[in-house]
């Protein structure tokens, strides 16, 4: 006899947004996303959610396949939303190739996604090193140790590496990494979505317009 495979019924079993939801008015949303952004980013926080910082970061490579992965913001100000990495890596090769992303926020604990999407620059490199200097020994000697992406040959190989980087960003907090960049997605449309126990989500949407500064308001149906 075929033993029944437990996963559909696991999967099944997995409750969605098991919490009082809060509420959220459209037509009281500010006139740029930026605020709005803040405003769920601070409630976020309060509602103990983990790692609000978090997003998905999506890129494609120059054939125009995707990718996604995990990364950390690192501000979000009327210039864009950004985050760093080093431009060797694979999502800096692609950005190279394609200066163009999506990224994606999802706090389950208030039931609310974030999608943006739009173009990417970079930013100086002294402000990059200063954004870096800003954060952790970890932070720095992890940007130290660079290779990001590449083919590692040992786990020991790493170890050395690793080592080495935190005694350096331990004797210079100031140290360069020539390699890491900070990213500016500026977006050309934003997406919040809050939602609803009775599956009758609010997505509201704000595009870009011509006017520099404008944005556009429009719901979307779930």
């Amino acid at each position: 006899m075929t033993t029944p495979d437990p996963f559909p019924a696991l999967l099944r079993a997995q409750k969605v947004w098991d919490t009082e939801l809060p509420s959220f008015a459209p037509a009281t949303a500010p006139q740029a996303p930026v605020e709005l952004f803040h405003a769920w980013f601070a409630d976020a926080v309060a509602a103990g959610q983990p790692e609000p910082h978090t997003m998905t970061l999506a890129t494609t490579d120059e054939a125009g396949l995707p990718d996604a992965r995990t990364v950390m913001l690192h501000g979000a100000d009327a210039e864009g939303w950004h985050f760093a990495s080093h431009a060797t890596s694979r999502k800096g090769r692609q950005l190279a190739a394609r200066p163009y992303a999506a990224l994606h926020f999802y706090w389950p604990a208030r039931a609310r996604q974030i999608r943006l999407r739009g173009p990417v620059t970079t930013a100086p490199h002294p402000e990059a090193l200063a954004d870096l200097h800003a954060r952790t020994t970890g932070a720095l000697a992890a940007a130290l140790v660079g290779r990001q992406s590449e083919v590692l040959r040992s786990y020991e190989e790493l170890t050395r590496a690793s080592d080495a980087a935190w005694e350096r960003a331990a004797a210079q907090p100031d140290a360069d990494a020539p390699s890491w960049t900070l990213y500016v997605l500026a977006p050309d449309e934003v997406e919040f979505f809050q939602g609803d126990a009775r599956r009758r989500h609010i997505r509201l949407r704000y595009r870009a317009t011509e006017q520099q500064g404008g944005w556009a308001r429009e719901l979307l149906w779930p």
